[in-house]
Parts: structure tokens; sequence; C-alpha cells
């Protein structure tokens, strides 16, 4: 059946490879136009190519969300291109190989902050404000937030930050008709997860399986919003 809404409008983050291009393609097959942000210009232009999608349609913005005032200018850019938003995705995640609490660099801590949680709420403030009713916010955690592993405890601090975030957001913008949502994800078979000889990445979770989490958010009917959907694999990616 053909989108009766192709006049949408998404902002995704990293929407470079993995997840976030997952969801990026995902949305451009429901006819949503898209403002891709990343790091890297040659990867957000192949997801642009795949997407098919013209440039009028989407947008690329080219943004290090680390930095303070990213998510205004993202957003700024994202607006002045479309002058609306129907969907934001906060997908964007940063985190430095497993170290030790006491070795760990203030710099990646303040790394991991910024991008995993003071970006998400920063583009979610602006984006609440400006969202019709129908609208969703989807961030994208992780099971690290519950895992809580040795070595991650930044990580799994600004994911468990980001899933608290979006309850509160949840009960704030509902009256609003905005929809909140968080998927949080066990392992998925990307490039920010590095090889290990205990793991089977054929048992991993796939970008598109959190895309079709996504699209279950938005697919969800004006009165019911999943606020929380976990993803876990069938088969424990670390039992080999």
């Amino acid at each position: 059946m053909a989108d009766q809404h192709p006049e949408r409008v998404a902002l995704v983050t990293g929407a470079g490879r993995g997840i976030g291009r997952a969801i990026a393609l995902e949305l451009a097959r429901r006819s949503f136009s898209l403002c891709l942000a990343a790091r890297t210009r040659a990867e957000l232009e192949e997801t642009r190519r795949l997407s098919g999608l013209e440039p009028s349609r989407s947008l690329i913005v080219l943004i290090d969300l680390a930095q303070q005032d990213a998510p205004e200018l993202l957003f700024d850019a994202m607006f002045d291109h479309f002058a609306r938003l129907d969907l934001l995705v906060n997908n964007a995640g940063w985190a430095p190989a497993r170290t030790p609490l006491a070795r760990f660099k203030a710099d990646d801590e303040a790394r991991v902050l910024a991008v995993n949680l003071h970006a998400p709420i920063a583009l979610s403030r602006m984006a609440g404000a400006r969202m019709a009713p129908g609208s969703a916010i989807v961030n994208i955690a992780s099971t690290a937030a519950h895992t809580a592993s040795a070595g991650e405890a930044a990580y799994a601090a600004a994911k468990a930050g980001l899933i608290a975030f979006t309850h509160a957001c949840f009960k704030e913008f509902r009256p609003a008709g905005v929809r909140t949502s968080v998927i949080i994800p066990g392992l998925v078979d990307t490039e920010f997860i590095p090889d290990n000889k205990r793991l089977d990445r054929g048992k991993m979770l796939q970008p598109a399986d959190v895309a079709r989490a996504v699209m279950q958010v938005i697919d969800s009917p004006p009165h019911l919003c999943p606020l929380e959907i976990r993803l876990e694999p069938q088969r424990d990616p670390m039992s080999r």
C-alpha cells in the first residue's frame, strides 16, 4: 500500500552506516524525506545513494555531536531545509574500547556523555517544541544500560540516562500527541562491536532488526506508543 504521508521528514543521527543507515533506508522506502547526520561525508553520500532520494529530499549534515553547539547547528540546518520534523531518531553513539575506570580518560568520558546523552537531550528538546501531533522521537539505547559490564561504566551510565530521559519525555510530550520511545538492543552486528574470539557474529542482531523496531513505533496507532522495545538475539552470541 502506498504511503499516505509522503511529506513526512525524519532526522537520523549516525546515519552513515550500521543501524543508522538501516533506519534511514527503511524510512526512505516509506516515503520519508531525510536529514542524514554523521561525521563522514562519504558514508552519508552512500546512504543517500542507497536511499534513492534526490538532494532536495535528503539533506546531508556533517556534524560531530560531541561538540557543544552541534545539536543546535544540526537542528537549525534541518529546519531551514525542510521547515518541519515528523520523526527524530537519536541513533548516534560512541564509546572507546573497554577501559577500567581508573584509566579512563576525561576527554573520552566527556565524548561518551556528549554523543550518547547530551546530544539526544538537546535534539529532543528542540524537536519537541516544533513537532505536530502524531510525530515521534525514538532513542536508540543499549542493553549495556542494564548489564553494566566492567570497562563500560561511562557508556552504561549514558545509555541508562537515555532510557530514563525517554521515560520522562514520554510523560512530558504525550499531552501534545508526540510519541516518545526507546529501543534497547543487545549486540548488533556493526563496526561498533570489535571482533572477539568468543563472539559468534552470526548470532547477533542485525541493523535491520533495529530498523524494524523503529517502524513499529511509527506504525503504532495514535492512542498507543511502545515506551520501550527490547531486542535480544534468540541465541547468545557470546557462546560459540
